[in-house]
């Protein structure tokens, strides 16, 4: 058993010794800054270029604003002048053609003044002195009686008959005073609220329900079972919004 444990050993060993040894760069790959190279090379041979470099950075002036500025005016326009052209290309009337390229367009002082707007003040209409040569007082009046004269006042006239519109559901949330859900009336059968939902179910709004309701012989008789309640109103029908517009 000894024997055969040391020859599986040995074979082990012989195994590794034959493998090659992988030499440790210490980077994993393209760390080295080689990837970052190579690429920029190729996006260059394809763009058919240099690359583009970016100009170096304007130098800054060290100098303390203390020393140059004692606080009077003059000196701190000086100072501000001085720390913005040391940090910016070309100094301040430069700024435009630095930026984009193209150097300013000065106006020329034969350039027609901008329109002052609101100059003239008030409207024409407004100044009297102004429109004094163009209308007169009598021409006013002409104008204002033919105005006048173009004025219709409309008569009131008699309400159309409501006789055969139907009942005036309007008229009836005013003749009665009882809150809904107050028993008024004797109802009696069976399966009420089926019937209910049923009858209900074929109007759009409790109004168009009331109505209906009143037509078929309401409050008193209830043949569709449109107010299981007895309270006068059908389908949940709500009279207090027409009570409140009467009472403001």
């Amino acid at each position: 058993m000894m024997i055969r444990c040391s020859i599986v050993a040995a074979l082990g060993l012989a195994l590794s010794a034959c493998q090659p040894a992988v030499p440790d760069s210490g980077r994993g790959v393209g760390f080295d800054g080689s990837f970052d190279a190579a690429q920029a090379q190729r996006d260059t041979a394809l763009a058919g270029g240099a690359v583009a470099s970016m100009p170096a950075p304007a130098a800054v002036d060290a100098t303390p604003l203390d020393a140059v500025n004692d606080g009077s005016p003059a000196a701190t326009a000086a100072a501000t002048a001085r720390i913005l052209d040391a940090t910016r290309p070309g100094g301040l009337g430069n700024d435009a053609a630095t930026n984009s390229g193209v150097a300013p367009v000065n106006a020329s002082p034969s350039n027609p003044a901008p329109p002052v707007l609101g100059a003239g003040g008030i409207s024409q209409e407004n100044n009297f002195d102004a429109v004094a040569d163009e209308r007169s007082i009598e021409g006013d009046a002409a104008r204002i009686a033919a105005n006048r004269a173009q004025y219709r006042v409309v008569q009131p006239e008699a309400l159309p008959d409501r006789a055969d519109a139907g009942p005036n559901i309007v008229a009836y949330a005013l003749q009665n005073s009882h809150a809904v859900g107050t028993a008024q009336y004797t109802r009696r059968g069976f399966n009420k609220e089926r019937k209910f939902a049923r009858a209900c179910a074929q109007y759009s709004h409790p109004d168009q329900a009331q109505i209906a309701f009143l037509s078929a012989g309401g409050p008193t008789k209830d043949r569709d079972g449109m107010d299981p309640d007895g309270d006068g109103y059908a389908c949940n029908w709500d009279p207090s919004p027409y009570r409140k517009g009467v009472r403001g």
